[in-house]
């Protein structure tokens, strides 16, 4: 069993819906200080609403990740009104799918603001928080689809995704003087509102393609999310975990048929 992150000051970006939601849903239910951070104030109540009601004492924030005064204004917040920071899960994040011969540089640089460039506000932004405290824990949600794989339409996202597995590795490093650790969950094909949009055709044939036959669900990465900021993870950091249940393993269509 892992030691009790009840009471510990989280934020979770982009936690009002999708995978963030259910990162916070995993931390609501161990009872955190919660802040959740996104960009429309009435999916940030909703969430909010949710995540008292699991047990955590939940607070929203509006924030544009792509503006690092809107991000150190909302750590900075959050540390406030939760008595410091314990726990950055950095989540935030778009997939937009434009193929490349139709993507405008416009297109190309609004994914890496808002996947990767925010990456970095937001751990700058905490660094205070950390030394303060004298410890911290960074979960960065990635993706296998970039670092691992690749998909028609997602160059940009692929990109930005693997970027983000980049920077932690000298991240960790930089943070280990703060007794702070930072990791990456990479999840597969998750089941969330963005994902239900590629239609019902496109979900099932990425369920086909998993060894274990179904998609997976937010609190999947929201499991290893909150493993990653416990004590008993205090000794890991620069690294990553595939989520996905199987996915990248088959290295053909071949294989999977003989299961």
């Amino acid at each position: 069993m892992l030691t009790s992150l009840k009471g510990r000051s989280v934020i979770v970006t982009g936690g009002s819906k999708g995978i963030g939601r259910g990162i916070a849903r995993c931390f609501a239910r161990a009872g955190v200080k919660l802040t959740i951070a996104a960009r429309h104030k009435a999916e940030i109540d909703d969430a909010v609403a949710e995540m008292n009601a699991l047990g955590a004492t939940a607070r929203g924030a509006i924030c544009d990740v792509t503006d690092y005064d809107s991000v150190r204004r909302m750590v900075d917040e959050a540390a406030a009104a939760q008595g410091g920071l314990d726990v950055l899960c950095v989540n935030a994040g778009i997939f937009p799918q434009v193929k490349m011969v139709d993507m405008s540089p416009e297109d190309w640089d609004h994914v890496m603001a808002t996947n990767l460039r925010s990456t970095f506000f937001t751990v700058k932004a905490a660094i205070p928080h950390f030394e303060k405290a004298g410890k911290g824990r960074v979960v960065v949600t990635s993706s296998i689809t970039g670092p691992v794989t690749g998909y028609p339409g997602w160059s940009h996202y692929g990109a930005s995704k693997a970027g983000q597995l980049g920077f932690i590795k000298t991240a960790a490093m930089e943070l280990a003087r703060y007794n702070t650790t930072i990791n990456a969950v990479m999840p597969g094909n998750i089941i969330t509102e963005g994902l239900q949009g590629l239609g019902e055709d496109y979900l099932k044939t990425m369920a086909n393609s998993i060894p274990l036959k179904r998609l997976g669900v937010v609190e999947d990465i929201g499991n290893a999310a909150l493993f990653f900021a416990s004590d008993e993870a205090g000794y890991i950091t620069g690294q990553q975990i595939v989520v996905d249940g199987g996915q990248i393993l088959p290295e053909s269509l071949e294989a999977l048929a003989s299961i």
